[in-house]
């Protein structure tokens, strides 16, 4: 189902096209005047209550569950992504000589962990180069029957954050599984603006930062943990993430034992009242939006922006069923400083990566910013 423009819900000037969900999404006037309820509480610290610290978490874990068809224990929740690939990456061990498969330009936060870990057990990284004819999944798939059981480990985005190209993650699991790698995502700019299931996937490890496409404020996030790997070490020890922690009196009782599942492996100071009544806020309305009604929405107003530029001479970075909610075009000439900065003088606001122009628009997009795109593009081509 196509959701119309719900522009009415956010706080956007009608002079910005804001085209631009994959840095940043907005939120609604009701996602911040839920983190204004929680400032509050700090004007009167006698209103939190001790199971304040808990309670708001477990109802964001559970709809941040939810979201990738996953139960609560199986959720930790995680500042960014890097801290969940960090997570991931401590409780990972491969044989010394085994490969990590990345691709190529993926983004920092599910790389470096992945080059201390293969500087400390004597691994390889194997990075797919971006393919120019064929698909990502197709060239993944091929690597990973190239190079067989000496991957250990694929380290994966669903959606390749530069330029919009989709990698089909349940085929590729399959693949995996049947060589024995591990499968670690970073889905950050994929989950909430497209479906997926950890359960047709599979996945060891997914970390997700929040603050993209589920609307979430900035330091939220979370991260996935298989039931396989409950038991591990998490990246740091503190007094929450302990069973029995709900008792403060009985704080001082040191215990060793871990809270159920992947809570060991929560952030400390997880219980943000701000953040965590804003996180709430948010998933909830893209739940109420639905998961597959966003996603076929920014799929269709891709389509005409994809025609828009490609009347102006851009083509896409990729097919159009290769791509989903992140577009990608590019041109055979080089992109002017000119150029960007007269489409922000009018206001348009998106994103340059690499050679190409990334567009991310969402539900709050209507056909006034597609005016406002076409006139500015004019402009812009006519500067530079």
């Amino acid at each position: 189902m196509i959701i119309s423009s719900q522009r009415h819900l956010f706080s956007l000037p009608r002079d910005i096209c804001y085209l631009n969900a994959a840095f940043m999404t907005p939120q609604t006037i009701d996602m911040i005047a839920a983190g204004d309820d929680g400032i509050a509480l700090r004007a009167q610290p006698w209103q939190v209550t001790e199971g304040g610290f808990f309670t708001d978490v477990e109802r964001v874990r559970a709809l941040y569950a939810e979201l990738i068809d996953a139960n609560a224990n199986d959720i930790a929740m995680s500042p960014a992504a890097s801290y969940g690939i960090a997570t991931a990456a401590r409780n990972i061990k491969l044989e010394a000589g085994q490969e990590i498969l990345v691709v190529e330009d993926q983004f920092p936060s599910n790389i470096y962990s992945w080059r201390r870990m293969a500087d400390e057990q004597g691994l390889e990284i194997i990075e797919v180069k971006r393919p120019k004819t064929d698909t990502w999944t197709n060239a993944i798939l091929a690597e990973i029957e190239t190079r067989g059981e000496k991957l250990g480990l694929l380290a994966l985005p669903a959606v390749h954050w530069a330029d919009g190209g989709v990698i089909d993650l349940v085929a590729i699991s399959k693949k995996a599984k049947n060589i024995g790698a591990l499968l670690v995502l970073d889905l950050t700019q994929s989950v909430g603006a497209m479906p997926f299931s950890v359960k047709d996937v599979d996945a060891d490890y997914v970390a997700v930062a929040a603050y993209k496409w589920l609307f979430s404020p900035y330091s939220t996030g979370f991260l996935y943990v298989a039931p396989r790997h409950q038991n591990g070490v998490p990246l740091e020890e503190n007094w929450i993430n302990r069973k029995g922690s709900e008792n403060f009196a009985g704080l001082v009782d040191y215990v060793d034992e871990y809270a159920a599942g992947a809570r060991r492996f929560d952030v400390g100071e997880r219980a943000n009242f701000s953040l965590m009544l804003q996180a709430e806020q948010s998933v909830k309305q893209i739940l109420s939006w639905g998961v597959e009604n966003i996603a076929e929405t920014i799929k269709e107003k891709n389509k005409t922006i994809r025609d828009i530029f490609a009347d102006v001479g851009f083509r896409g970075c990729y097919a159009p069923e290769q791509t989903a909610h992140i577009l990608g075009v590019e041109s055979d000439n080089e992109l002017s400083p000119a150029f960007v900065a007269t489409l922000r003088e009018e206001g348009v606001r998106l994103s340059v990566r690499g050679k190409a122009l990334r567009i991310a628009p969402h539900v709050y997009n209507d056909d006034k910013d597609i005016e406002n795109l076409k006139m500015a593009l004019g402009k812009a081509l006519s500067k530079s």
